[in-house]
């Protein structure tokens, strides 16, 4: 196996639209063992490949495309499985679409990517919907902690002889087997590699001049590291509360819990990772004489700042009294936290961490409580699917609970709900 799937037990390809995965990578699909498990995702149906079409409606565009696409991955990948999302062609920017495919993607890495590559398409590559759908596996790759691996379509024909502004360019190799069979599925996309008709509207989209870049030796790939905006400022913007932690039950109840739940009447220094609007804070604030609260959503700071009155501590911000309300993300920028943190509260964010950023903020936890006679890690979340995140309450819980390194003092588990202290 080549060099950039290295290890790599699960490969999903994202595809635009039809014809996208034969394109790009349809040799080194060719070229995959069965020993490696394969997803196609095929984000659109393709069906506004020609809109002035006087023979095909869009409705019999997408039919014709996604028996291609399925003839296609039937020959190069026969292992297979296939996957048409039917989004909407030319609207993978709307946020709701792209949020639906992120979540697909999220769904098939599932709860360990550390051997799973993300072959989508490129981010520069032209064409809004391939940049949209490579954005959408970014996200996702962050999500999970797969590889990130992209594929130029459009680049070659719109830009011949520039060479990708990357700096991790892989050249795959493809055996001649490979390489027949590659041009055998170019040839099934019918729709796109000849004529609809000889009527205006129905012309070629691929002519043979560019089919010729995607008959060569090898594959190109671009290696690009994973990662997203934060989807919370959106979310705070749209809502001033969006998880009605104010107003439900359910979240008041459980800040009851959680209070309850600490073994000290009262802490030094305390840590609250993922601060949201601030209703947590202002209930743990009257538990310890600083309590430093931290996210990575500015809006969500500033609704927090607006409910409490509370200036903040990072950009813009100047920290004072007992509540420091302060933007990072966690763990990347541990630097905002106080070395002399005694109670760290994990609530309802562990699982908006992949699972390797979560591990990294346990470790980070245990370093910075190591020899404090009274530290406390309090974690609780909800125990349903999250759309869109690989990880579950208990999933969260469970990895806290191998990483921490302190004792269980709690648990408690309801059907919604599980809250776990660890404490000395």
């Amino acid at each position: 196996m080549s060099a950039p799937l290295d290890g790599v037990l699960h490969v999903v390809v994202v595809a635009a639209h039809p014809d996208d995965e034969t394109l790009g990578v349809g040799g080194l699909l060719a070229d995959l063992g069965p020993d490696v498990t394969v997803d196609v995702v095929v984000a659109t149906d393709g069906e506004a490949s020609h809109p002035r079409s006087p023979t095909h409606t869009p409705e019999q565009l997408a039919a014709r495309r996604r028996a291609e696409v399925d003839d296609a991955v039937r020959l190069l990948a026969p292992h297979a499985l296939l996957h048409l999302l039917g989004l909407p062609d030319g609207g993978l920017a709307e946020p709701e679409v792209r949020a639906r495919l992120v979540a697909s993607l999220v769904r098939l890495v599932g709860p360990d990517g550390t051997r799973t590559a993300l072959l989508s398409t490129y981010r520069h590559d032209g064409h809004p919907d391939h940049e949209e759908a490579a954005r959408a596996a970014a996200s996702a790759a962050w999500r999970t902690d797969a590889r990130l691996l992209q594929y130029p379509v459009w680049w070659w024909p719109w830009r011949p002889g520039e060479p990708l502004p990357e700096e991790r360019v892989h050249r795959i190799p493809l055996s001649g087997a490979a390489r027949a069979r590659k041009a055998r599925a170019l040839a099934g996309h019918v729709s796109q590699v000849e004529p609809l008709s000889d009527q205006p509207g129905d012309e070629v989209l691929l002519p043979q001049d560019v089919l010729a870049h995607f008959r060569g030796p090898h594959e190109v790939v671009v290696e690009v590291a994973p990662g997203e905006e934060s989807p919370f400022d959106g979310l705070h913007r749209d809502d001033a509360d969006p998880w009605d932690v104010r107003g439900a039950w359910y979240e008041r109840r459980k800040r009851a819990l959680t209070l309850a739940a600490l073994p000290h009447e009262r802490y030094g220094v305390a840590l609250e990772v993922g601060c949201s609007v601030g209703a947590l804070a202002a209930d743990l604030a009257a538990r310890c004489d600083r309590l430093v609260a931290v996210d990575e959503a500015a809006e969500a700071l500033r609704r927090a700042r607006e409910a409490a009155g509370v200036p903040g501590r990072g950009p813009g911000g100047g920290g004072r009294g007992q509540v420091e309300l302060t933007r990072a993300r966690l763990p990347e920028e541990w630097h905002v936290v106080p070395e002399d943190v005694e109670l760290v509260v994990v609530s309802e964010v562990g699982y908006f961490l992949s699972p390797n950023r979560l591990r990294t903020l346990a470790r980070r936890v245990r370093g910075t409580l190591e020899g404090r006679s009274r530290a406390t890690v309090l974690a609780c979340h909800w125990r349903h699917e999250i759309v869109g995140w690989p990880l579950r309450g208990d999933d969260v819980h469970a990895l806290l609970e191998e990483e921490l390194g302190l004792p269980r003092r709690s648990c408690l588990v309801e059907d919604d709900v599980v809250l776990t202290v660890w404490s000395r």
